[in-house]
């Protein structure tokens, strides 16, 4: 039996994700599904058509999606399914403004993906991310370490950028870190950040850090309120393909994603930005890292602030 990949949503990020998960070439098949219809169809025509060209055998298929769940038998045996379904911020929306539109959309889907592909591991990316991956959890009823967010990825992604822009180094020499929360409370960690592998702390000083941790935070509404109509699909969608692949390849790489956490950092009961091993069964393991007295305060408060958020959720 080949490994199958879903996507649920075929906005800028959905289409992107499920060309990425192609092009891996690590799936039999990438289903591509959305309320409008034709749209997947129409996508999943196109990405067959450029498989001869970037040498790829996946098959692409697309499916559109009715009120009452029609449509979603076609993502049975799904091993993943990447939830980005909903709707993209406007210019000067927080994430938290799209919370009650979304919880509807996300809580539908998470009920048919229960349905019908009950093995899955789920990967949400629809915002408020926190609190939207908390809520596919509650809707789906899988065991927690199956249901997981994507965040940490990317805004460790886009400190690295900042970081290697400022200093004129290669990204590939750089490597940060954030935690926490996607949105206000995120936590971006310097101790745990280098440049050719000597601290970041070293490499420039702490008021540059600080601008480019508060660059990282608002990095989503910057890109939303240059774009106008829509919000950031390239690197976001490269973030959920990666820790697609990792479920598929049960390859037990480390990332920073929003995952259930349950004792570590002293924190327990809540969906929270954290370093864990990814592989078959979603989250293997919570990696808990050494901070320094002023991380684990803000990772602490950034619980707290989700926590918050996240009780509201199951009456949504």
């Amino acid at each position: 039996m080949g490994k199958k990949v879903t996507v649920v949503g075929a906005g800028f990020y959905g289409s992107t994700t499920a060309q990425r998960l192609a092009e891996y070439d690590v799936f039999d098949t990438v289903v591509i599904t959305d309320i409008v219809e034709g749209k997947p169809a129409g996508l999943a025509l196109d990405l067959n058509q450029s498989r001869a060209i970037e040498g790829f055998e996946t098959k692409v298929v697309g499916v559109t999606t009715g009120p009452n769940g029609e449509g979603y038998e076609n993502i049975e045996g799904s091993d993943v399914v990447v939830i980005t379904a909903g709707l993209p911020r406007k210019p000067g929306m927080s994430r938290m403004d799209l919370l009650e539109t979304n919880a509807k959309i996300v809580r539908q889907v998470a009920e048919n993906v229960a349905k019908y592909a009950p093995n899955a591991v789920v990967i949400v990316v629809s915002n408020p991310l926190d609190e939207m991956t908390a809520l596919a959890q509650l809707a789906t009823q899988f065991p927690k370490n199956r249901v997981l967010g994507q965040a940490g990825m990317l805004d460790t992604a886009r400190f690295s950028n900042f970081v290697a822009e400022a200093l004129n180094v290669p990204v590939a020499s750089v490597r940060t870190l954030t935690l926490g929360s996607h949105g206000d409370t995120m936590v971006p960690v310097p101790s745990k950040s280098t440049v050719n592998g000597k601290p970041l702390r070293d490499a420039m000083p702490a008021e540059q850090i600080e601008e480019l941790v508060v660059k990282t935070r608002n990095g989503g509404a910057e890109v939303v309120a240059l774009l106008k109509t829509g919000s950031a699909y390239y690197a976001p969608s490269a973030a959920a393909a990666r820790m697609a692949k990792a479920v598929a390849e049960d390859s037990g790489e480390v990332m920073p994603v929003c995952a259930w956490v349950d004792g570590e950092y002293g924190i327990s009961g809540v969906y929270l930005g954290v370093e864990a091993a990814i592989g078959a069964e979603g989250v293997k393991r919570v990696v808990e890292t050494d901070l320094d007295a002023d991380e684990r305060a803000s990772l602490l408060e950034a619980a707290e602030a989700v926590r918050a958020k996240q009780g509201d959720i199951s009456s949504m």
